[in-house]
């Protein structure tokens, strides 16, 4: 099954209606940044959502892909009229709508796996061209992990960034 998207002008349109937008992105995500009058339901711990009241339902991640990705599950999560905001908070921000953001809630974990696994793979690269070549196992290693989280869906990197001190703020979000 997939959901209808429908393009920001027409997400405010049934907002003011009385539809409900639901941020489904992570906590991390969500405290760094949001939609002030969202709703979140993290995707991850998304069972059903309590609907009463509202006329329709407006899913939106990042960009509209995780939502169009899950529309199937997230339709079945709610009893109402369902959409996905097409663009998700990005084409929000676009269209000069306002995003809360709070810059003292650190950079979503993901974005923290890509810069660090980034940052060491190019670093295994200078050093096994200019220091030795057995530098090279470095860049290896990142690579067969980022291969292991892509099969198998658990990123040991993201698992330590989760655990270090400026990660440790994200459950309380303020502007």
């Amino acid at each position: 099954m997939t959901l209808p998207t429908i393009d920001v002008s027409h997400a405010r349109r049934l907002i003011d209606e009385g539809a409900v937008l639901v941020d489904i992105r992570e906590s991390d995500e969500h405290a760094r940044e949001r939609v002030p009058s969202a709703r979140h339901h993290a995707l991850s711990r998304l069972s059903s959502i309590d609907t009463q009241g509202a006329t329709a339902v407006i899913f939106h991640c990042r960009s509209g892909a995780r939502t169009a990705g899950n529309a199937q599950r997230l339709a079945a999560s709610v009893e109402c009229d369902a959409y996905i905001l097409e663009g998700g908070i990005d084409a929000w921000r676009k269209a000069g709508l306002a995003i809360a953001v709070d810059r003292r809630q650190p950079i979503e974990i993901m974005r923290q796996v890509q810069i660090t696994a980034g940052s060491l793979v190019v670093l295994g690269v200078m050093l096994g061209v200019w220091v030795a070549p057995a530098y090279f196992a470095l860049s290896a290693f990142v690579g067969a992990g980022l291969a292991f989280a892509g099969i198998t869906g658990w990123c040991g990197m993201a698992k330590l960034l989760a655990l270090m001190p400026w990660n440790r703020r994200t459950t309380a979000a303020t502007v």
